[in-house]
């Protein structure tokens, strides 16, 4: 059976970079060895490998991938330290979390 992954790495900026391979392995040692000199993380090295998920569907790989690239950095954070209330609390409209007195 083939496997891909959905992984989150953080970068020396702290910034996340979520991305998705078929080989976690080497898709790794790609980033930390600057394999693109073009690719965000080649001058955002050292990096890290924080979260990954292993999936039997590409589909189902690529459509959690795009979530999460939309999420927030708070969010994926909540994600990467299994921190479920705040993933949940993190899910809610930005105004109705962030500027409580904007509500509708």
């Amino acid at each position: 059976m083939k496997y891909y992954y959905v992984y989150i790495l953080l970068c020396s900026d702290s910034t996340y970079y979520t991305g998705m391979t078929n080989d976690l392995e080497r898709r790794i040692n790609q980033h930390k060895s600057g394999y693109k000199a073009d690719g965000y993380t080649f001058s955002r090295r050292p990096i890290e490998l924080k979260w990954y998920l292993q999936c039997t569907n590409p589909s189902e790989a690529i459509k959690i991938e795009k979530q999460i690239i939309g999420w927030s950095q708070k969010k994926k954070k909540a994600l990467i330290d299994e921190n479920w209330d705040d993933l949940i609390e993190f899910s809610k409209n930005y105004f109705e979390y962030v500027h409580p007195d904007k509500r509708c």
